[in-house]
């Protein structure tokens, strides 16, 4: 059965292009807590600069002003922090970003067919071999074309698995948006006609191709014959039981015979794509691609996009889609989309892309340590107080360039009724540190840059609300060395310690970092730390229907129709086989979890 789904793996892949031609996520809750802006912000327009005041009013700065409800700067955050890199892409398919960029001069090109003949019109290249590889399939023919860019191509770039085809999710709604005008989710395999639809878009304003992800990455190439040469077209050999069993241009490929594919070399093939895609897991990701985040689409901007907003309402992130936008944001969105790419402003200059990785490379293994301490249990009192004191440390070294000389912490009968407001100061500072220059910056920023800039500040507030909270509990209970106090009574260890608890949990469920998201215990040698994705762990398309996402201009209680319109895998098809082989269980897919697969024969995903 193995031996199988790997075929079977293989065999989805080819055919799906013949058709197209942590119970670790910690609890999302806010209780208690109010919510407010988290600056003092102003939209004069949604193209206009806005104003953007950081006083130091204390009320500001309060303790108990969580996040808004409906507050998207998180996401845009953890979206910028994520372009281009396979693993966070592969955890949150359903991408919510059109983002401009280049592919620079000399970057190669791969693309794999079963003739030697150079597409003449739009088709899929590669930016690593081993993906292209998979595709130089035929009746004794295994072709391989490499490209080079002898102009830096014009691109545009959807984040998510927005390669990836299932019928009923959402990976392809943003690119339909673009080149339908409307999301169409029961034309989820018809590539053909989108590639080529989008490209007609793109002509207007000199798009090359279009960025994509799905084991690896891809461009969907425009023309052959502009801004690229031929390095090389050669035929390859390849073992005779893996040249496909059926013409590449089949409409309807039959299942695939094990008995006709070498199922060890075919394992290879599909493993080393997958390993090609892990290359670019972390940072810097696929770096061959360059964007330009000065003119960054977010269809999570509440301003570009409100009706998305009722839609996400009480959904978990990986049940976000494009699917129930109206048309009139589309139509705000494809405005702004050709503004972004005809516009000659270069921009404040800001480098974003690094200022999201620094704030992320300064709280995100201090942030998992503390959680790591405060899972403690024991009912040794002399223990308990130790461990608090060991979370006390951590917090105060993440506030530490924060933690003014001046600071006086207040005696315990004048603390009411905010008893940690005196530490509102190393609040604010830690909260506006990283942004208090930028803002200086504003009348030279581009409407996404102002988008980039609110998700910054909303997210270093978050950060710095709850740990300097937690760290004034830690003070005010006599646990830190900086400023010893003698507290009114013994503290409540054990209690102080569930809620930090909570509040760390709370945190880091807001934040949602994938970067927390790893193979524990760290995989051996002979493994891989991988994250299930498609093709190869694809759900069953006869048991997998996703809840179908609410549209808010439906105001009765009767269910749309959207379930009798998605398009469903063709019945004998090669993809309905191998969805058959490698049906992952419903949930695994909607929340994968990583695991360690063989990095060798017998190969297992």
């Amino acid at each position: 059965m193995r031996c199988q789904s790997l075929v079977a793996a293989l065999s989805l892949l080819v055919g799906s292009a013949v058709l197209a031609l942590h119970d670790q996520q910690f609890p999302v809750s806010a209780a208690g807590e109010t919510s407010v802006r988290p600056l003092d912000i102003t939209n004069l327009n949604n193209d206009q600069p806005r104003s953007y005041s950081l006083g130091s009013k204390t009320e500001q700065w309060r303790f108990d002003e969580g996040p808004p409800e409906n507050a998207t700067g998180n996401l845009i955050f953890d979206t910028v922090y994520s372009l281009l890199q396979h693993w966070p892409n592969t955890r949150y398919r359903n991408g919510h970003s059109i983002v401009p960029g280049v592919i620079p001069i000399g970057t190669l090109l791969y693309h794999g067919t079963s003739s030697k003949t150079i597409p003449s019109g739009p088709d899929w290249t590669a930016t690593d071999p081993e993906h292209s590889l998979i595709f130089a399939r035929g009746y004794g023919s295994a072709w391989h074309l490499t490209l080079a860019a002898t102009r830096p191509l014009k691109i545009l770039y959807f984040d998510g698995s927005s390669a990836a085809k299932i019928s009923g999710e959402g990976m392809m709604d943003t690119q339909d948006i673009i080149a339908w005008g409307a999301v169409q989710p029961e034309r989820v395999f018809d590539e053909k006609s989108r590639i080529k639809d989008l490209c007609k878009w793109g002509k207007e304003f000199g798009i090359d191709g279009f960025a994509r992800m799905e084991m690896d990455f891809e461009v969907m190439l425009c023309d052959f014959t502009a801004g690229v040469e031929v390095v090389s077209f050669v035929h390859l050999r390849v073992l005779s039981k893996d040249r496909n069993p059926y013409p590449y241009r089949s409409p309807s490929p039959p299942p695939p015979d094990p008995e006709v594919l070498d199922c060890q070399y075919a394992g290879v093939r599909v493993f080393e794509v997958m390993h090609s895609g892990s290359w670019h897991n972390r940072y810097p990701g696929d770096s061959r691609i360059v964007l330009d985040l000065t003119g960054l689409i977010s269809l999570y901007d509440i301003a570009l996009a409100p009706s998305l907003v009722p839609v996400r309402a009480g959904l978990e992130r990986c049940d976000h889609r494009v699917l129930g936008i109206s048309s009139e944001d589309i139509s705000q969105v494809k405005r702004k989309l050709a503004e972004v790419i005809g516009r000659p402003d270069p921009g404040s200059g800001i480098d974003w892309k690094t200022l999201t990785h620094v704030i992320v490379d300064r709280y995100a293994n201090r942030l998992e340590s503390v959680q790591h301490l405060l899972n403690f249990i024991s009912s040794d009192s002399q223990e308990l107080l130790q461990r608090a004191k060991l979370v006390q440390t951590q917090l105060r070294v993440m506030l530490t360039p924060y933690i003014l000389d001046t600071t006086v912490v207040p005696s315990a009968d004048t603390l009411a009724p905010h008893p940690s407001q005196w530490a509102s100061p190393i609040f604010r500072l830690c909260a506006t540190t990283h942004t208090s220059v930028i803002i200086n910056q504003i009348p030279f920023m581009t409407p996404s840059e102002h988008l980039l800039l609110k998700a910054v500040e909303e997210t270093t507030r978050e950060v710095c609300r709850v740990t300097t909270k937690m760290w004034a509990v830690g003070v005010m209970s006599g646990l830190d060395t900086l400023f010893p106090i003698e507290p009114n009574g013994e503290p409540d260890v054990a209690q102080i310690m569930d809620d930090w608890k909570k509040d760390i949990q709370k945190l880091m469920s807001w934040l949602d970092w994938s970067i927390w998201i790893k193979c524990r215990p760290a995989c051996g040698p002979e493994e891989m730390c991988y994250l299930p994705t498609w093709p190869i762990s694809a759900p069953s398309s006869s048991k997998y229907l996703r809840p179908t996402p609410r549209d808010p201009r439906n105001t009765t209680d009767a269910p749309d129709d959207l379930a009798d319109r998605i398009g469903h895998l063709p019945e004998g098809s090669a993809i309905a086989d191998a969805f058959f082989f490698i049906g992952t269980p419903t949930e695994e897919w909607r929340k994968p979890q990583p695991k360690c697969i063989r990095r060798f024969s017998p190969y297992q995903f």
